[in-house]
């Protein structure tokens, strides 16, 4: 079969089949996980959000290719759901932008389409790591790239993209070798070739089947992503000082004077550090630059029009050039409510309670098997209604989600990176509503590291993991996200995983027991403490999680 063009209908149908294929092998993907918790991580998160992208492009059914795409890109961006979910929508967001305004495409625009799109990708991830599915999606778009210059044949060219993403997927233990133990490989690679085998089941007129995809663990041979994959930097590992992130809304009389142009703006703005992202529109452009001046940033900015969704993330002891710059913040939420708000993810009933009673106005219940949307957490932000909100993710999975929902707000919205309850717990408590917005980022943001999270879990397939033999169904201790002990006896589990947490310098144990903890369970757990760690003080809550019956925090 030879296509020579892809129109709006077609690639709708290849986003069906993709999306469709996907969530058939939702479960397969998320068996690729490594470490062995009933996280809904990366097939579930993929799914939802390639989901929420399929819907999007059912509702607005188009021969147009571009605005198809278009659709996708903002279905997926409002559904985006973890790491794997928010990579996801970046692929697709770079694509919609190459095909924009097309009514069709030829083989080799589909190809460039490919490519755009891992541009985008690696472009919103701080530091790529390869191995990822951010290498899948490059390799295949490479190999798309190289075969519509022979052949402009789409269905040729996707064959081609398909065939290389399988391949680079079989590659991605060798890039990540400190996981190669585990013997799967990139889930989130691997949900990228579902997604991909349903394009070509649609080009080609046939169906996947709705069946989900039988793969031996032997035969996927290799390893997993997700410590080391999408990862997420604390502020103080980069390298200048402060993250700063704004729009220009362009204004005709400012246009006037300096006639904008993306490639002089681009080159100007690099002398003010690096990391420069810029995407100009038809009435903005969005900047992302690291830099010692964000004050000089924003004041070139301002020569083209006004500043909107200024986000400007402290890494080091703050510049004085960002104190100019909190009038406008002030004056651009001007009309709020109050000047702080808290919003936090929570798992379980009674953690969100214990958030709301130490602070948060919003809290979001999710976490660990339902990751909340880019929308839902937007959605909270805005309820929150200050002038600067702060979010506490508390999973390391709903950390990009969050930065990508505070980009669509126009409150200022800081994202505090804590990757567990008891971080979210100990960074909210520090908040302190006296002190200056920057004040509170570097406190909150510190509290991270002052805190240690135990969580105790069960197994769902057999592994074996930092030299550990894990069965299926056995109780694991997790010390922040290390695996250190396994047994089928919870009570065993939890004891040792509280001396690995408790040292001489512990003040504080907090106890958040689950749903599958019984009374006496808590009630053995508490006198083991008080008998052999009586120099700690001890807090107990019924935090009514689901999966994890202990989750511990050590201050």
């Amino acid at each position: 079969m030879t296509m020579r063009t892809l129109d709006g209908r077609r690639f709708a149908d290849m986003v069906q089949q993709g999306a469709a294929h996907l969530a058939n092998n939702a479960k397969a993907v998320d068996a690729l996980n490594v470490f062995p918790v009933p996280d809904g991580d990366t097939g579930t998160n993929m799914n939802l959000s390639m989901t929420s992208g399929a819907k999007e492009v059912e509702a607005n059914a188009s021969n147009h290719i571009g605005n198809v795409a278009a659709a996708l890109a903002k279905g997926l961006l409002m559904g985006a759901r973890g790491n794997s979910g928010v990579i996801l929508s970046q692929l697709f967001r770079g694509f919609a932008k190459a095909v924009e305004g097309k009514q069709q495409v030829d083989g080799f625009e589909f190809a460039a389409a490919l490519q755009a799109g891992v541009d985008t990708a690696y472009k919103a991830v701080m530091k790529p790591v390869e191995g990822t599915i951010l290498t899948v999606a490059k390799e295949a778009a490479r190999k798309a790239i190289e075969t519509a210059k022979k052949e402009r044949d789409v269905v040729a060219v996707m064959e081609a993209a398909l065939a290389e993403a399988k391949a680079a997927l079989q590659r991605t233990p060798e890039l990540l070798p400190v996981l190669k133990e585990v013997g799967v490989v990139d889930s989130g690679g691997q949900g990228l070739v579902y997604v991909y085998e349903g394009f070509l089941a649609a080009l080609k007129g046939e169906a996947v089947s709705a069946a989900p995809v039988e793969v031996p663990m032997e035969e996927l041979v290799k390893m997993a992503h997700h410590q080391s994959a999408q990862s997420h930097i604390h502020t103080d590992e980069i390298e200048f000082g402060y993250c700063t992130e704004f729009m220009v809304r362009f204004e005709a009389d400012k246009l006037v004077q300096h006639p904008f142009s993306e490639e002089t703006f681009r080159r100007d703005l690099s002398r003010f550090g690096d990391s420069l992202l810029v995407v100009a529109h038809d009435e903005l452009v969005k900047v992302h630059i690291h830099s010692e001046t964000p004050g000089e940033v924003l004041t070139y900015g301002q020569r083209y029009g006004s500043l909107i969704k200024i986000k400007i993330e402290n890494m080091r002891e703050q510049h004085a050039n960002i104190v100019g710059k909190e009038a406008e913040t002030s004056s651009r939420t001007a009309g709020k409510t109050k000047p702080y708000g808290i919003v936090a993810v929570a798992m379980g009933a009674g953690v969100a309670e214990l958030f709301r009673s130490i602070g948060a106005h919003e809290v979001i219940e999710g976490g660990q098997t339902m990751n909340p949307s880019t929308e839902e957490i937007a959605d909270a932000i805005g309820r929150a209604n200050a002038e600067t909100v702060f979010v506490l993710p508390n999973n390391k999975n709903v950390v990009m989600a969050a930065k990508q929902a505070a980009e669509l707000s126009e409150q200022r919205v800081v994202v505090i990176p804590s990757k567990t309850v008891p971080q979210g717990m100990a960074a909210l408590l520090a908040f302190n509503p006296a002190q200056s917005a920057e004040q509170n980022e570097r406190a909150m943001t510190a509290a991270l590291s002052r805190v240690k999270t135990g969580q105790v879990t069960v197994s769902v397939r057999d592994t074996t993991i930092n030299g550990i033999e894990i069965q299926k169904g056995d109780y694991m201790g997790l010390f922040d996200d290390r695996i250190i002990v396994a047994d089928k006896d919870k009570i065993a589990v939890t004891k040792q995983l509280l001396d690995a947490l408790i040292d001489e310098e512990s003040e504080i144990v907090t106890v958040l027991y689950g749903e599958d903890a019984t009374e006496v369970e808590v009630e053995t757990i508490v006198a083991y403490l008080e008998k052999e760690h009586d120099e700690v003080e001890v807090e107990v809550h019924d935090g009514q999680q689901p999966l994890y019956p202990f989750v511990i925090s050590v201050e």
